[in-house]
């Protein structure tokens, strides 16, 4: 018997996207460690109107299908911002899902390779969502596990898929993971005693972020963020409407004790912020896409609020201004985030993404006694 064709097309309208949105719960049916994105989100990631990303960028979005029915996605982009900066000609792929068959996959990458190479670039990277400001890389370790908050998750297969079709890996991003009392216990006194030494040497303080005046905050995180972030690898600037868009998303997260500025007289030069892994009551709240998501949000109040379900916090973002690194600040905001999360009933702490490359920050993170529990790929292929 004939085995029909894969046929790709781009998905353009309304009833086509929202296909595009839906069809991982059919590639994860049963998996006791995915966490589905909600639904209302993952339009607005698609919406050139409503997602700054499209004021500097382009995107395809493509469907394959057999005998009618979706059996993969993938999606390629343009990110213009950052070939600007990077004098590159880089396109990318992200969005990448489909069924358990290795020549649908492959046709997949060979669409987004298409396009790239079509909108002028000499090489692709990917998977990414759509930058390295979003949540990025293929998990190729750790499978055993559900993703923490903004981290991703796939079947093993994939890097069967993505390697048989001639990509390389590009990087390395790791996660780790330590208890955060083992964490305290492991920090060393020389952290406590000349941290202090450190603060008033240069007349820091440390304060909580102010939720009332959240817009002067991401102001000042933005530029924090900008600056701390700009020399390591394919970094891109998060524009002013893409942070604002960002700290609206995460303002009913965030809490002021896990989100921390180092301030000079008055002007922040450093950032912590973690966030409580919002995954885990996620996974139970939302059994099926076709449940209205007012009641699912109900449902997630309910395991996050009452039943108080999160025993994880995820180090986000620690960011330092380029004229007050390597004084220490890091070690100083791990400390002070490691002691709220305690305070605040956490048990466990994850701190990702890191370069693998990056020696200085994972050898701060080792030497606290935490470990790689998770890796996730990068890849690269010349078009």
């Amino acid at each position: 018997m004939k085995v029909p064709e894969t046929q790709i097309a781009p998905a353009s309208t309304k009833a086509e996207l929202e296909e595009f949105v839906t069809f991982p719960w059919k590639v994860y049916r049963g998996d006791p460690y995915w966490v589905p994105n909600l639904l209302s989100e993952q339009r607005k990631l698609l919406d050139r109107e409503k997602n700054p990303f499209f004021e500097h960028a382009e995107a395809a979005f493509f469907l394959a299908r057999r005998n009618g029915a979706v059996v993969g996605t993938i999606a390629a982009f343009s990110n213009h911002l950052y070939n600007e900066t990077h004098k590159d000609k880089t396109g990318f792929f992200g969005f990448f899902e489909v069924l358990e068959d290795p020549g649908t996959a492959a046709a997949l990458l060979k669409t987004a390779e298409d396009w790239a190479r079509a909108a002028g670039h000499d090489q692709i990277l990917g998977p990414m969502q759509y930058s390295t400001n979003d949540e990025l890389g293929l998990l190729v370790d750790g499978f055993d596990d559900s993703p923490r908050i903004l981290m991703t998750y796939n079947p093993p297969r994939y890097q069967g898929y993505i390697e048989s079709s001639g990509y390389e890996k590009e990087k390395d991003l790791w996660a780790y993971k330590v208890g955060v009392r083992e964490l305290l216990e492991n920090m060393p006194e020389k952290v406590h005693r000349v941290g202090e030494k450190i603060l008033k040497r240069w007349n820091l303080s440390v304060r909580k972020v102010n939720l009332k005046q959240l817009d002067r905050e991401v102001d000042m995180a933005l530029q924090i963020y900008n600056a701390a972030w700009a020399p390591n690898w394919a970094a891109v600037r998060l524009t002013e409407s893409e942070i604002n868009l960002l700290a609206e998303q995460l303002k009913s997260i965030i809490d002021p004790d896990l989100s921390l500025f180092v301030e000079r007289d008055g002007r922040p030069v450093a950032l912590g912020l973690a966030l409580p892994d919002l995954n885990e009551p996620l996974r139970k709240a939302y059994p099926r896409p076709g449940m209205p998501e007012p009641i699912t949000l109900l449902r997630l109040l309910w395991h996050w609020k009452v039943r108080g379900n999160i025993k994880w916090v995820r180090a986000w973002a620690v960011g330092i201004l380029p004229e007050y690194q390597g004084q220490g600040l890091e070690s100083i905001l791990f400390l002070k985030l490691a002691e709220a999360a305690r305070d605040k009933g956490y048990e466990m702490s994850e701190a990702s993404w890191i370069l693998e490359d990056n020696d200085k920050i994972n050898k701060s993170i080792q030497m606290l006694g935490a470990e790689v529990y998770k890796t996730y790929r990068i890849y690269q292929k010349a078009l």
